[in-house]
């Protein structure tokens, strides 16, 4: 009697493998054995991008708002310490999107965040 060999299952996990290695090098994309271990390592390289795209986009927005802010004649710190002076619970994000859409708009969150650090820096001055 032959042994057993889960033969149909076996072929469709190669082959779902083999069908994720498409367009690898060599014989990463022909060979199991090599095309397995390609796979995992690029799942997890996958694994790993997906949080660091939120650290990214992150910085993206702060160089925007740098950017618009220095335009504005402010610099980044300062607008952002202005901001929460003044009770504006904007996230960068948001903001990043009105310096590059509405410019009025954000220069009046300029002169928002401007007008509020006068003031904390007169209430400082009086303490």
């Amino acid at each position: 009697m032959a042994r057993a060999t889960n033969s149909p299952a076996s072929r469709k996990r190669h082959k779902k493998v083999l069908k994720y290695a498409k367009g690898y090098f060599g014989n990463k994309s022909k060979l199991f054995r090599y095309a397995k271990d390609a796979v995992q390592h690029a799942w997890q390289y996958a694994y790993i991008a997906r949080r660091k795209k939120k650290g990214d986009m992150r910085r993206l927005w702060i160089v925007r708002l740098n950017a618009a802010c220095r335009n504005a004649g402010i610099s980044y710190s300062r607008f952002m310490e202005g901001l929460k002076a003044a009770n504006i619970g904007l996230d960068r994000k948001i903001l990043s999107d009105i310096a590059i859409q509405d410019e009025v708009a954000f220069n009046g969150l300029v002169k928002t965040a401007q007008d509020a650090l006068k003031t904390k820096a007169a209430a400082a001055s009086k303490a």
